[in-house]
């Protein structure tokens, strides 16, 4: 760990632009980091808070397919409505930068042209997964198939979602190209590789001994998997249409891997606010006195503790992450997230069920945060959080103090007279809890964190309690005042210890407590809190109380419940539907029957339109052991010109038909997509010759 950094740099994943931003999103990476930085500003500290748009890569391609819209449209869409999420909630991003951006393309252009002519990278011709249909190689998110580790069947060529594992395509049981539905065959290409075996020493040494006490053991456990298993070359480029062209001669309709250039976005962003605010972006990624900071989901581990640390050492003039504090993921009602299933909480959908109670959210995912394990979120437990704890125990502390304040002094703050045991005893806690508060943080325990501060409400709802100044004001009216000077301390210590969790709140504190528009108050930091019993000086005059946490009804939780149950509702009608489409299983036949079949593959030599006849077209087909006429019912959904020289699957025994006056001699085998398209059955791997059987 650095001791005593100048300064930090705190990053945050880069979420695709593919969709929007829903609460596992903001539970696992962005309220963490958030947090994070905004308890170090308020320490005094150098922050420069990174993220930025992920913008390459083929889950943009996918998304754009998809929609029918150019990936350009893809990205601009969805940044905007990122952009607007983060904002929404708070996010304090020092800077949200685009990895489409000029800065960004040159700077991980350089990165990789450095590493390039430093003979870094190994350049290797391999099999790659290809779909001849669409005439493209495939990137892994256009690939599915079984994992081989699971059996999940819906694996995809870069990770298992159901197990978590890191996969290459072609690792993938039973490929299947997501673009066409066809079976992909292995072609030759030409790409770079970062030789990660090279840092395999390097790595254990660097993570499993040196940060072995200050790493979480969901990390550590994850990096000795991979380290144990041995690592491999990984490629760097791919065979794409969209991201970063590979910046050196033989490249050419080659683009750098998304994984490659995305953590690049955090020194690219980092560059472009640097330009901006007048400050050396190379003293925030290039000084030893520099703490840096990765927040992160846990399927993103591999990447940055093992991958961009190695791409970092082999550029040779970066620091290294002091710490990658990973969180895992976060349920809904007992289901895992999914957005293409839409079993997710998206925030802009949130704040309009919820305006202005971002806090809330906040809060109930801090308090339910998946730190060490998989967390999950339910409404009922989101209502009791803002009900039983934020109004009940937070807002009722708050407006109890400024209540009375009014009535009693017309919102002056009193001149306390002497203090008692209790008064001192609840002032000097009061003064240790930013310690506390500071130790659970700078360990990545922000649910803990929470719980401490939520104690220093607890704590002015006790002394009230034990006081009760609206009694004692009846019998001994000077010692209500040093009553409400002691409970109005808690309320401004409140108002900055809150404001990393609960920033809405933290602003409408200030403006109740007039912090912003005068200087009768302290001006407060972190240390202030524990270094002086007078944040609120007497004669400080604080404004009218107002609902901090408005009561969240049973009425509302039922409308997301019932949201919930519609979408699972409708999950589960589009699965009947699309079992529905599929043909039932015929009736039982023997072995004996099968084998009477004569199956071939053969090739089209010939074909045209069967005239008078909009559905037929006439093939000459050679099946290897003779060349034959067949009449086959495909003419709307193939030309002729398209399918000369296809591979097909031939059953040749089949006794001759006259059709139209056309003798057909077999038929060709062919299956139905959902959209009714028609499909051609066939050997998944090239060289297999004409009349081989099918058994």
């Amino acid at each position: 760990m650095i001791q005593n950094p100048q300064r930090y740099t705190i990053t945050a994943a880069l979420p695709y632009t593919n969709g929007p931003i829903h609460i596992g999103h903001l539970a696992g990476v962005y309220v963490p980091s958030d947090i994070y930085a905004r308890y170090l500003r308020l320490q005094g500290k150098d922050v420069a808070f990174m993220c930025g748009s992920d913008e390459h890569g083929v889950a943009i391609s996918m998304k754009a397919k998809k929609e029918g819209i150019s990936p350009q449209e893809v990205i601009d869409k969805y940044d905007g409505i990122i952009r607007k999420s983060f904002l929404d909630f708070g996010i304090s991003f020092d800077n949200y930068s685009r990895t489409s951006a000029k800065i960004h393309h040159d700077t991980a252009s350089e990165f990789f042209k450095k590493l390039y002519d430093n003979n870094d990278f190994i350049e290797e011709v391999t099999e790659q997964l290809y779909d001849a249909k669409a005439n493209q190689f495939l990137a892994d998110r256009f690939v599915v198939g079984t994992c081989p580790k699971c059996d999940n069947p819906e694996a995809y060529g870069d990770q298992c979602e159901n197990c978590g594992s890191t996969l290459n395509a072609t690792d993938l049981i039973n490929p299947k190209s997501t673009i066409t539905g066809e079976i992909p065959i292995l072609k030759s290409t030409k790409h770079w590789f970062l030789p990660l075996d090279r840092y395999q020493d390097f790595l254990k040494e660097w993570i499993l001994v040196g940060h072995a006490k200050d790493w979480k053991t969901n990390v550590l456990g994850q990096v000795k998997s991979w380290l144990d298993d041995g690592l491999k070359p990984r490629a760097v480029t791919r065979d794409l249409d969209w991201g970063i062209d590979v910046p050196v001669a033989g490249a050419e309709g080659k683009k750098l891997y998304v994984w490659f250039d995305a953590p690049i976005g955090y020194i690219s962003a980092t560059k472009e606010w640097a330009a901006r605010e007048g400050k050396n972006w190379e003293d925030y990624w290039k000084k030893d006195d520099t703490k840096l900071v990765h927040f992160i989901g846990k399927d993103n581990i591999v990447f940055h503790c093992i991958i961009f640390p190695a791409m970092l050492k082999a550029e040779g003039s970066y620091i290294l992450p002091d710490n990658v504090p990973a969180n895992e993921f976060l349920n809904l009602e007992g289901n895992k997230l999914s957005t293409s299933k839409n079993w997710a909480v998206w925030l802009h959908e949130y704040l309009e069920d919820f305006p202005n109670q971002q806090d809330s959210l906040r809060y109930a995912l801090t308090a339910n945060a998946p730190e060490t394990k998989d967390n999950d979120f339910t409404w009922k437990d989101f209502q009791a959080r803002n009900n039983n704890e934020l109004a009940a125990i937070f807002g009722n502390f708050i407006n109890r103090v400024v209540v009375l304040t009014n009535k009693y002094y017309d919102g002056i703050v009193p001149n306390p007279n002497e203090f008692n045991e209790v008064d001192e005893r609840t002032l000097a806690e009061l003064k240790a809890y930013p310690a506390v508060i500071s130790s659970s943080i700078e360990r990545y325990r922000f649910r803990e964190a929470q719980g401490e501060l939520m104690n220093v409400a607890r704590l002015g709802n006790k002394y009230l309690a034990d006081e009760e100044p609206w009694k004692m004001i009846k019998t001994d009216s000077e010692r209500v005042k040093t009553q409400m000077y002691v409970a109005l301390q808690i309320a401004a210590a409140l108002q900055i210890l809150c404001e990393p969790f609960l920033p809405f709140t933290s602003a409408k504190l200030s403006k109740i407590l007039n912090l912003n528009i005068t200087s009768s108050a302290v001006e407060m930091t972190w240390e202030t809190v524990s270094e002086t019993s007078d944040l609120l000086k007497t004669g400080h005059k604080i404004g009218e109380a107002e609902i901090l946490f408005p009561q969240i009804e049973d009425t509302e939780i039922q409308k997301q419940i019932d949201k919930l149950e519609a979408t699972k509702t409708a999950n589960k009608e589009e699965i009947a539907s699309s079992l529905a489409m599929t043909e039932p299983q015929k009736d039982l036949i023997q072995f004996e029957d099968f084998a009477k079949m004569d199956i071939r593959t053969g090739t089209i030599l010939e074909a045209e339109k069967m005239p008078k006849a909009n559905k037929l077209l006439v093939l000459k087909i050679d099946t290897g052991i003779d060349i034959r006429t067949i009449v086959s019912g495909i003419a709307e959904h193939f030309s002729p010109e398209e399918i000369i020289g296809k591979s097909v699957t031939v059953l040749v025994n089949l006794a001759p038909r006259n059709l139209r006056g056309v003798d057909s001699q077999g038929m060709i085998l062919m299956t139905n997509l959902p959209d009714g398209k028609l499909v051609f059955v066939n050997p998944d791997v090239d060289g297999v010759d004409n009349g081989e059987t099918i058994s």
